[in-house]
C-alpha cells in the first residue's frame, strides 16, 4: 500500500492545491491528513472544504492543534497564532467549524499510527523534535511506526528494541528505509508552512510493500499566498515566513 501523509495545510491554498497535484500523479492507494487544516494562512473555507472533499472520498483526517483552537480559542498559543485563529474563527460557517469538531485525534492503518502531533497524549499536543519526543511518543504505543506532524520539521526516528531512538534527517525526494528491526517515528514536514529552511511544501510518501517514506517536496507560489496575508491584514511574519521557510 502506498500513502502520501500531509500535514499542516495551515489554510495556505496555494501549497495545498499544488501537493494534492503532485499526489493525483502518484496516484497512492489512500491519503491520510494529519490535522491544522487551519491556522496561520488566508484560505481556511477554502482549505476545509477541499478537506472534507478528500475525506468523502475516502482520504482520513485527524485533528490538529489550531483546528481544536477554532472551538477553545487558542489559549496558550504564540500572539500571532492566536491572532490568526480569531480572524479564522470569524470566517468559518458552522458547517465548517462542526467538520474540525468532528476530526479524531488518531487513526491506525496496517499497524501505522497516524496522528498530528505524538502518541504521548495526542490531545496534549507533544512535540516530536528530539530522541526524548520519539521516546516518549513510542513508549505510548504498541505500533512499529507512527507518523505525526505539528513541528513542521520532517525527521525519522529508528529505535532498535530496547534503545532509545537516534535521529535522521531525511534527504528530500530520496526514499529512507523503514526496518522491520526497528520502530520508528516519522516527522513528515509540512505542507502550508515549512519550518526546515525549505520554502517548497512537504509531504511524506509511505510505502508499506517496498518498505520505505519518501519526504516529497513541491514547489509553490509562496509569493502569492504572502501577499494573500498581507492584503487581509493577518501578522507580517507569516507571510515572510512561507518565503524563507522558517
Amino acid at each position: 500500500m502506498r500513502i502520501a501523509v500531509l500535514s499542516d495545510i495551515h489554510a495556505n491554498r496555494e501549497a495545498f492545491e499544488a501537493v494534492l497535484e503532485a499526489v493525483r500523479e502518484l496516484a497512492p492507494d489512500r491519503i491520510v491528513l494529519l490535522g491544522d487544516i487551519v491556522g496561520y494562512g488566508p484560505d481556511p473555507e477554502f482549505c476545509v472544504e477541499k478537506t472534507a472533499e478528500l475525506v468523502d472520498r475516502g482520504a482520513l483526517c485527524l485533528l490538529g492543534n489550531h483546528d481544536e483552537a477554532i472551538a477553545t480559542g487558542g489559549a496558550g498559543m504564540t500572539p500571532n497564532a492566536r491572532t490568526a485563529i480569531e480572524w479564522t474563527r470569524e470566517r468559518l460557517a458552522p458547517a465548517h467549524r462542526s467538520f474540525l469538531a468532528g476530526l479524531p485525534l488518531s487513526v491506525e492503518v496496517e499497524s501505522l499510527l497516524f496522528v498530528h502531533a505524538s502518541a504521548d497524549g495526542p490531545a496534549k499536543w507533544h512535540y516530536v523534535k528530539d530522541t526524548d519526543g520519539a521516546s516518549r511518543c513510542l513508549a505510548a504505543t504498541g505500533a512499529p511506526t507512527v507518523f505525526c506532524g505539528h513541528t513542521h520539521v520532517p525527521a525519522i526516528f529508528y529505535a532498535l528494541p530496547n534503545r532509545r531512538p537516534v535521529h535522521f534527517r531525511p534527504l528530500d525526494n530520496v526514499a529512507a528505509p523503514l526496518s522491520a528491526l526497528r520502530r520508528h517515528v516519522v516527522v513528515a514536514g509540512a505542507v502550508g508552512q515549512p519550518r526546515d529552511g525549505n520554502p517548497a511544501a512537504c509531504f511524506a510518501l509511505v510505502d508499506t510493500d517496498a518498505a520505505t517514506v519518501t519526504m516529497l517536496r513541491t514547489p509553490y507560489d509562496h509569493d502569492a499566498t504572502a501577499g494573500k496575508i498581507a492584503a487581509k491584514g493577518l501578522p507580517a511574519w507569516l507571510g515572510m515566513r512561507l518565503k524563507i521557510g522558517r
